[in-house]
């Protein structure tokens, strides 16, 4: 029989899709199941995007640029300006979502066996990306005591070798929720300077940004032009997700020569996805107002109701929407499945994402979970309290 790479063998599963057959099971035997699991918002998509798609006159859906359309990367460019990242279209690469964005980063910047060093836990599919290249993960422990905040300098030194060619952060983070401050970006900066790497970040939740505090991008910083890059998308932005398109900025010209290269080996971003992005850039400063203050009501609901339930533990997310919540159990790979499986309140269950995951050290996690704030408050206050039920039914 024919045999299957080492490669494909070590791909990781997802921790947030790889439970789905449970959920469908638990449905068809009448359960109704809280979507907790994955960041898929319930926000509407802006109408602008929509009706570009709707209205267009497109009589031959011809291939678009390798690098997306002129005017949209124009148009994104001053986007960009106006969050103060000065940069212009010729800096963009635009992808098939930020998954697209990150391979063709790391197929750009690294070759088989070199190293990218990552705070954990993290957006699970850079263990994906990374396998898929041939690329080692290693990561840096951050704690939910300090709500993971940016671990110690000198923990990043200590695991920097000849093999290392970058640090990657998610800033606002998935799945911590977590907000990088200028003051952290900086120490970053220092050391990537010191040390020669690309700083790449994933800023796909730019948007979200709660309690006051703003986002600093590192292509803001000065000094980082030539080791900056950052990953981009429009799913979480304008609740897109299905649109699947993402983009590349940077300043380093031999790198976005490069990332154009593999673009061409992919040909061009779907057209249709390309016109809606466009058209999405017209969305009304009140649509993120909006969005962002429903989003910190139901941060302030989960977390209020997760902090009644004995024994959990719960970091407080200050961007994205997401949280993570140490639960009393030994392995939440287990009590999640058994959730979907054994469990129901009033025959409802909750499909929740076992953190561990969203590490690459074996055995951290295993008592932890992801949890996607992007249900109303009504059905977040249901989903926490089944939660609750739950634990006491599973600890006997």
């Amino acid at each position: 029989m024919p045999s299957i790479s080492r490669k494909g063998l070590h791909m990781p599963e997802s921790p947030i899709r790889k439970l789905v057959p449970y959920a469908e099971d638990a449905k068809k035997r009448g359960t109704k199941v809280y979507h907790l699991n994955i960041g898929q918002p319930d926000i509407k998509t802006p109408q602008v995007a929509l009706d570009a798609v709707k209205n267009n006159t497109i009589e031959t859906l011809e291939y678009a640029r390798s690098e997306g359309s002129e005017g949209y990367r124009i148009k994104l460019a001053n986007y960009y300006k106006n969050h103060n990242i000065p940069v212009n279209a010729g800096n963009i690469v635009v992808t098939t979502g930020g998954s697209e964005a990150l391979l063709f980063t790391i197929g750009s910047i690294t070759d088989p066996g070199d190293e990218i060093i990552i705070p954990e836990p993290f957006y699970a599919n850079y263990n994906g990306f990374s396998t898929a290249s041939g690329v080692t993960v290693v990561p840096v422990i951050s704690n939910i005591d300090t709500n993971f905040a940016l671990p110690k300098i000198e923990d990043f030194e200590k695991l920097i070798t000849k093999k290392t060619k970058a640090i990657l952060i998610c800033n606002p983070g998935n799945p911590t929720g977590y907000l990088y401050s200028e003051e952290e970006i900086e120490k970053l900066k220092k050391i990537v300077l010191k040390h020669d790497l690309f700083l790449i970040a994933d800023e796909v939740y730019r948007e979200f940004t709660y309690d006051g505090l703003q986002h600093t991008s590192v292509l803001s910083i000065k000094g980082l032009e030539e080791n900056a890059i950052v990953i981009d998308s429009v799913s979480k932005r304008y609740s897109m997700c299905g649109a699947r398109i993402g983009c590349i900025v940077s300043k380093n010209e031999a790198f976005i020569a490069t990332a154009i290269k593999f673009a061409q080996a992919r040909l061009s971003p779907p057209t249709y996805a390309l016109l809606a992005s466009e058209a999405a850039l017209d969305t009304p400063q009140s649509y993120f107002d909006n969005v962002k203050a429903e989003y910190v009501e139901r941060r302030n609901t989960l977390i209020s109701e997760l902090e009644k339930i004995d024994g959990v533990k719960v970091a407080k997310p200050k961007g994205a929407f997401y949280c993570v919540a140490e639960l009393p159990v030994t392995d939440t790979d287990d009590f999640a499945k058994w959730m979907l499986e054994k469990f129901h309140y009033n025959n409802e269950t909750v499909m929740v994402a076992p953190a561990s995951g969203f590490y690459s050290t074996p055995g951290e996690g295993k008592n932890q979970i992801r949890m996607a704030y992007v249900l109303n408050k009504k059905d977040l206050i249901s989903s926490v309290k089944i939660l609750g039920e739950a634990l006491k039914v599973y600890k006997n």
